[in-house]
């Protein structure tokens, strides 16, 4: 096979692939049936036509016959009147009329004939066509659920897909939030610690914070003295009391 050959094979391929691809059987199979019905009514119209020309014969025929009765009794009249040459002649016209009677009821005979034989034909394709029509639908039928069950099939195909991809960002928007919940409890123990500065906290200057020291440890010895008083009992209170005056009289 040569390389033109072999790439026309080719391309008719690609062609024929391409056309099933596109091709709907549904429209393919309206299009023969309507073709069929074309070619049916072909048949009719000629079976009309058939008949057309049958029904002409018959009444040409009918015609002749009766030139030929009307002859035969002009002869008969003629031959009463004693005139046997016109009667003759009328015969002899009629016997021509005969002959042509004969071959009109030849042709009417051919005619019926193949009548009858596209009627048969018609019929014979009318129970065709009737029989494509109803397996034609049943195709269709068949075609268009096989059509629609797969379009659910991608449909749910379709449908699967996204909940895998949903379930991904599903998934990675938890990790998101598990990552930023982790991140901002490192961020409270920093803050709480000390580690990081919280820039959210009232700022306070040097001088406040020792009066604020100072003014806590007031407080802690006051609550320490009660603490003792509360521990010597009254007497170790009074001897503790008395204890400045002794000291300040000894050093008078």
């Amino acid at each position: 096979m040569g390389i033109s050959k072999r790439l026309s094979s080719i391309f008719k391929a690609k062609a024929n692939a391409a056309l099933d691809k596109a091709e709907d059987p549904r429209q393919t199979l309206d299009l023969a049936y309507q073709e069929q019905l074309d070619n049916l009514t072909k048949v009719k119209r000629a079976i009309a036509d058939v008949a057309t020309a049958r029904k002409r014969i018959e009444i040409q025929a009918e015609q002749v016959k009766s030139q030929g009765d009307k002859l035969a009794e002009q002869a008969k009249a003629a031959l009463s009147q004693g005139n046997e040459p016109l009667a003759r002649e009328a015969l002899t016209r009629r016997e021509a009329l005969v002959t042509q009677l004969h071959d009109l009821d030849t042709q009417h005979q051919g005619v019926v004939d193949q009548e009858a034989k596209l009627a048969a034909t018609a019929q014979k394709l009318q129970t065709e066509v009737e029989a494509f029509r109803t397996r034609k639908e049943t195709i269709k039928a068949t075609y268009t659920a096989a059509e629609a069950s797969a379009h659910i099939s991608e449909a749910v195909t379709g449908i699967s897909t996204s909940m895998n991809d949903a379930g991904a960002a599903l998934q990675r928007a938890q990790d998101k939030v598990a990552t930023m919940q982790a991140r901002s409890g490192a961020l409270d123990e920093l803050l709480a610690d000390g580690t990081l500065t919280d820039l959210t906290a009232t700022p306070t200057d040097d001088i406040q914070a020792q009066l604020d020291a100072a003014s806590t440890n007031s407080s802690i010895d006051a609550q320490l003295a009660s603490l003792r008083a509360q521990i010597s009992g009254p007497e170790t209170a009074g001897a503790l009391e008395a204890s400045p005056e002794s000291s300040e009289e000894q050093h008078g």
